[in-house]
């Protein structure tokens, strides 16, 4: 049987795109006191990386001719006439700067420079899951480098910067905490297609997979009246990440309203989310979550029929696994669609008054 499944956001289009979502309608009462249990250890929570990329984003820029400088470094608060903020711009497969002239891997950079920014990127990364990246980044983009591009925004040194790179299934950022109050440095996405576009019930060789699968698991620790709660009918747009604040509605079930081991998986879903990236940012996730009430004030949905994309099915193979679910909180949005294969959105901050790139 033919699988028609489409995912026109991953054709090759810049559909870019935070959009304002859709606010829904849920059941169920928002949040009581904020949870006393306590987060469970970050992976490599002890770890001290050789050298910060904060501090080797600060030696490639000063390593950069005046040449290069005009070609990939911006203003802080630089608008593209076509896209709009471009600093805080995320979408599924972009390029913040000219592919074919300046990818990381091309004589545009010198071969220090070229060490300088595969440090650097690697280096947002918890150092055992390095293999899981470059797979992705051979399934999704041929390996690492000749898909990929970077930017420089504002000096560093100076107190505002931050570098990004971009391509097939990444938009990932170090900013050093220039970017007051957000983790990552703003919206982050990845992604992988491990075996071809419309992937298997079981993903097999994604990477990600398993951060569904533990959400699952806790889906299947609800109760009959919990998953009514929780089982959405029409998730909104997967790139609609930005934040609804302490009024908004959110979809599926209120995360105060889970017993006590509940609220514990519900911790190492997050936990399971947070695992690939390096420890300052994984702490600096929870302090911002902690801030808005914790996983208290977040509700966690699982969706039953499609967004308006047509992706098919979001339960592939009719196996009862969820292939699209969104954890959200007044300023905490995590939206993952598998279907047909793997996307993520994530944007995480201390309060709803950020400001995103909201071009359509």
């Amino acid at each position: 049987m033919t699988d028609d499944r489409r995912c026109p956001d991953c054709d090759g289009r810049d559909f870019g795109s935070l959009s304002r979502r859709r606010f829904v309608s849920t059941v169920g009462a928002t949040a009581a006191a904020a949870s006393t249990i306590s987060w469970p250890a970050l992976a490599g929570a002890g770890e001290k990386p050789k050298q910060k990329p904060e501090t080797l984003v600060q030696k490639l820029y000063e390593s950069l001719s005046d040449e290069q400088k005009k070609k990939i470094c911006f203003a802080w608060d630089h608008v593209d006439d076509e896209r709009g903020l471009l600093r805080t711009r995320v979408a599924n497969n972009w390029q913040i700067t000219d592919v074919k002239k300046y990818n990381v891997a091309s004589s545009f950079f010198t071969k220090d420079q070229q060490e300088l920014i595969e440090a650097i990127f690697y280096g947002l990364y918890q150092p055992d899951f390095k293999k899981q990246i470059q797979k992705q980044l051979q399934d999704d983009a041929g390996g690492y480098g000749k898909q990929q591009t970077i930017a420089l925004f504002g000096t560093p040194g100076s107190g505002k910067f931050e570098f990004v790179m971009t391509g097939r299934h990444l938009t990932i950022r170090c900013d050093g905490d220039s970017a007051e109050h957000v983790a990552f440095g703003g919206p982050i996405f990845y992604g992988h297609a491990a075996q071809g576009f419309n992937e298997k019930a079981d993903h097999p060789g994604n990477v990600y997979w398993h951060q569904a699968l533990k959400a699952n698991a806790l889906y299947k620790m609800l109760d009959g009246k919990q998953r009514k709660l929780a089982l959405v009918d029409g998730p909104p747009h997967e790139s609609a990440v930005d934040f609804q604040g302490k009024k908004g509605v959110f979809d599926g079930i209120p995360v105060s309203e889970l017993s006590k081991d509940q609220k514990e998986h519900a911790q190492q879903v997050v936990k399971t989310l947070l695992e690939p990236y390096r420890s300052s940012d994984q702490k600096e996730a929870i302090k911002l979550l902690d801030k808005q009430g914790g996983l208290d004030k977040c509700h966690l949905a699982f969706y039953t029929t499609s967004d308006a994309n047509e992706l098919g099915s979001v339960d592939i193979g009719k196996d009862g696994v969820w292939d699209i679910w969104r954890l959200e909180g007044p300023s905490f949005v995590w939206h993952y669609r598998g279907a047909p294969h793997v996307h993520v959105w994530a944007n995480v901050a201390g309060n709803s008054s950020v400001e995103l790139n909201a071009q359509s």
